[in-house]
């Protein structure tokens, strides 16, 4: 118990070097009893304690160790964060700044909304009426190596997966690109390869080969190289199980920001881990 009391405090401390990203104030004359740093990072540890606003702010009221990592002479209310949440919307993609990997893979997956409940979309709501199936799509590419989020994009509205590939893979520098099946595109391929990368797409059974650009990205293909691809299906799985699948916040522009805090949520837990691994190596290398 005092070892995991312990990785909340780590996390608050690194959660707080991240949120440097974003600039301290919104304005020059803010009240300035609160920082954007202290307010991003209780944001973060709630998606990584999976609680609400008013539960955060207890659990801040009770800690007095939180509040000392968190530099938080009084407790905000709940309503604080909450304003704050509707202001961010724009500046917190900063916080996933990563932009170089070896190995990258690119997969989507879908959030629920808390809008309405289970039985209202599937029981009550079956007579005559449509289902109502709305849900948050989220795209990422991660880092195969460290397991970091890199870019991300996210829809409410139905889209094939392919359509973020080149958003999402453009501002990275990275050497081979991981997709699945459904990605497979002529375009697609041709596009990582132009931008000096290696496309490990599967073909489906009816793609063709013909053309330069397909038969190299053929020649390339390495199942051994493409397994890892597994990787990002579960990071996804790991998002979900510790920080929830579902969205809280009500509208489109707070869904989004509760939804990319999760992904820093994950950064730093990965941080941390990675961390503790090079440490340890160190600590073996020097026992030898």
């Amino acid at each position: 118990m005092i070892n995991e009391y312990s990785d909340y405090l780590k996390f608050i401390d690194d959660a707080l070097e991240v949120a440097k990203s974003i600039p301290r104030y919104f304005s020059k004359f803010s009240n300035k009893i609160y920082c954007n740093h202290q307010k991003m990072a209780i944001f973060v540890l709630m998606q990584r304690l999976k609680t609400t606003t008013r539960g955060i702010v207890s659990m801040l009221r009770a800690s007095s160790d939180m509040r000392m990592h968190l530099g938080l002479h009084r407790v905000p209310v709940h309503t604080t964060i909450v304003r704050f949440v509707k202001k961010i919307k724009k500046q917190i993609t900063k916080l996933l700044g990563i932009r170089q990997a070896v190995t990258v893979a690119i997969d989507a997956t879908g959030f629920e909304l808390e809008k309405k409940s289970y039985y209202y979309r599937t029981v009550w709501n079956h007579k005559g009426r449509r289902k109502i199936k709305k849900f948050m799509k989220l795209s990422i590419t991660v880092d195969c190596d460290k397991q970091l989020v890199l870019t991300h994009k996210t829809r409410k509205s139905y889209a094939h997966d392919s359509r973020d590939f080149k958003t999402l893979i453009k501002p990275l520098k990275t050497e081979n690109v991981l997709a699945d099946r459904g990605y497979d595109s002529r375009e697609l391929r041709k596009f990582v390869l132009l931008n000096n990368s290696k496309p490990y797409i599967p073909f489906r059974k009816t793609s063709g080969r013909d053309g330069y650009y397909q038969k190299k990205a053929d020649r390339i293909f390495d199942k051994k190289v493409y397994n890892k691809r597994l990787i990002i299906e579960n990071i996804f799985f790991c998002i979900k199980q510790k920080y929830g699948s579902v969205l809280r916040n009500r509208t489109n522009a707070t869904q989004k920001v509760e939804l990319i805090s999760k992904l820093v949520a994950h950064n730093v837990d990965r941080k941390q881990h990675y961390f503790l691994l090079i440490l340890g190596g160190c600590t073996n290398a020097r026992i030898l």
